[in-house]
């Protein structure tokens, strides 16, 4: 071999080593944060749907202020929900293409019309088409890929961690968070992480550590669950806006067996289904 040769396989050389610890160093990724040694798994948000949705049999979204609770009470109805992920314009004309009405994203809630607020929607109903924009629940929803998604909240944890054991025993659940007005970062939402535990206390198997974080906060809480939702972060933002009913009705736990199951782009009643 020529020097021109040698050096060109040690660049080869080179290439494929660093090709190699790539791929090494991804595979590591994926194991450290995919919690795949376990079946009931945990993480917050899009990082979250990201790691964990590829390799479950299916997805939870739980965002109890107010996406979830607000989805099982709609589609607990017959509604039928529309999750949009935008807060523009363009959801009207997504609206106006799926023939649905549009929830106010201004306004949490209005005499008017539907909003994120779960009172707009106690009396929705039935067969009621409703886009409804959210940044988290619906932005989450939205990015499961194919992989089955369920919304699940405080007021239906037993009913949807029943269901979801019907697709197998490999069940993300995912605490939605919220975002800081600054920066739009995650901020992580106790009310979601305890709406969490509370539907991985009905489920069966090994649970992950942050899985396990999820169930011991719910329990820790659960005697108290309107108190403590009223003083936590969230709770109180609402309480100061005049929202303390939505509070409270998203504090109820389990009191539905209505299960929102993510199928044509919307959240159904699977009851509804065929």
């Amino acid at each position: 071999m020529d020097l021109e040769g040698s050096i060109t396989f040690c660049y080869r050389q080179e290439d494929f080593s660093n090709i190699l610890l790539q791929e090494i160093n991804e595979y590591q990724s994926k194991v450290i944060y995919n919690q795949s040694e376990f079946n009931l798994r945990c993480e917050w948000g899009p990082q979250g749907v990201a790691e964990l949705a590829p390799i479950s049999d299916v997805v939870v979204i739980v965002d109890v202020l107010s996406f979830s609770t607000c989805v099982e009470i709609a589609t607990n109805n017959g509604a039928i929900i529309f999750p949009y992920a935008i807060r523009d314009e363009s959801v009207i004309d997504y609206a106006k293409s799926v023939r649905a009405e549009l929830a106010s994203y201004r306004q949490r809630w209005t005499t008017t019309g539907y909003s994120l607020s779960p009172k707009s929607v106690v009396q929705i109903p039935a067969g009621t088409r409703l886009v409804l924009p959210s940044p988290n629940g619906s932005f989450l929803t939205l990015h499961t890929g194919n992989t089955p998604t369920l919304a699940g909240c405080l007021r239906n944890c037993q009913a949807v961690a029943q269901f979801a054991q019907k697709y197998g025993d490999k069940i993300a659940v995912i605490p939605a968070g919220e975002r800081w007005k600054d920066d739009g970062s995650l901020r992580p939402a106790s009310e979601d992480l305890i709406g969490a535990g509370a539907i991985l206390s009905y489920l069966y198997g090994s649970l992950s550590p942050e899985a396990e974080v999820a169930v011991a906060t719910f329990q820790a809480f659960q005697q108290d669950l309107p108190g403590y939702l009223k003083k936590c972060s969230s709770g109180k933002e609402l309480i100061e806006k005049g929202f303390e009913s939505d509070v409270e009705l998203s504090a109820a736990c389990n009191v539905s067996d209505c299960v929102p199951l993510f199928t044509d782009n919307a959240y159904v009643n699977y009851r509804l289904q065929g």
